[in-house]
């Protein structure tokens, strides 16, 4: 069973990940804030981890520099990191924080399980 952890404070964003994500050999599981992710981060495995740009006083932005930069501290296990960026424009950020990949809101279901199963692919033993 895989795990995809989704940091958003979207009802419609959590909505469109779940519907196109969870299934018998995968669950979907939500934080509404970007601090709320390392220590989830710390306590289970997690497969892949969605970060909305757009969340609280913790961004996607701020939380992808977390998760790399314990990373690079050897405390915390690499973990593929997708953005949901709002406009196309935002494609600089994602490269500039080393996010793995990212897709551009609106969200469409066969591109959501296009991108997690890539990733989940090449990060599987």
């Amino acid at each position: 069973m895989s795990t995809v952890l989704i940091a958003t404070d979207s009802n419609s964003v959590f909505e469109a990940v779940d519907s196109a994500l969870s299934d018998g050999d995968r669950t979907v599981m939500r934080v509404r804030a970007g601090q709320e992710v390392l220590p989830v981060l710390k306590v289970r495995d997690v497969d892949l981890v969605l970060l909305d740009l757009q969340i609280g006083n913790m961004g996607g932005i701020a939380t992808c520099i977390a998760i790399r930069q314990e990373q690079g501290f050897d405390r915390l296990y690499e973990v593929p990191v997708a953005l949901l960026l709002d406009r196309d424009a935002d494609r600089h950020l994602a490269e500039e924080v080393d996010a793995t990949d990212w897709l551009v809101k609106p969200l469409n279901p066969i591109q959501i399980r296009k991108l997690a199963d890539g990733l989940m692919k090449q990060t599987s033993p």
